[in-house]
């Protein structure tokens, strides 16, 4: 089963977006992310509906931040393109009149249903200028670490 990346890479189309001046066209994103401008285009009007995004038609236009990134969570990002499933694995639908799929797809929608709601509420609590703060510091680690191996130091 393939994996949905909408969350991730709009995640980090916001965060680019915060550090690039002016208008970010949806060609322009589509490049960064190897993918089709209309699917950018799609997957950016769920974030223009919330008010999470603008753009702008024309010359100069393109997209732009409508928050900044301490006013969005990651909760605020799912549930903007489309609230993705959380979790591959599910239960199984073979023989949905087998008691013993029954119990043992009851034990996992339990399951299930307990750890989405715990990661859900704790992407409520990440902002995205929690994430582009890690960034930051990962860029002075990685800048730190090419002055050091450019002096001669060893890293």
């Amino acid at each position: 089963m393939r994996r949905d990346s909408r969350l991730s890479r709009m995640l980090h189309v916001l965060i680019h977006m915060d550090r690039h001046e002016g208008a970010a066209t949806s060609e322009t994103i589509a490049r960064m992310l190897d993918a089709n401008p209309v699917v950018i285009r799609r997957t950016m009007a769920g974030l223009r509906e919330k008010g999470y995004v603008r753009s702008g038609k024309g010359h100069g236009g393109g997209w732009t931040l409508g928050r900044s990134l301490q006013e969005m969570t990651l909760l605020d990002i799912y549930q903007a393109v489309g609230e993705p499933p959380v979790f591959a694995m599910g239960p199984a639908c073979d023989s949905p009149q087998c008691l013993v799929e029954q119990a043992v797809d009851a034990a996992l929608a339990d399951a299930f249903a307990e750890a989405e709601k715990l990661l859900l509420e704790r992407f409520g609590h990440v902002t995205l200028a929690d994430i582009a703060e890690d960034f930051e510091a990962r860029l002075s680690r990685r800048s730190g670490l090419a002055l050091q191996a450019g002096s001669g130091c060893a890293p």
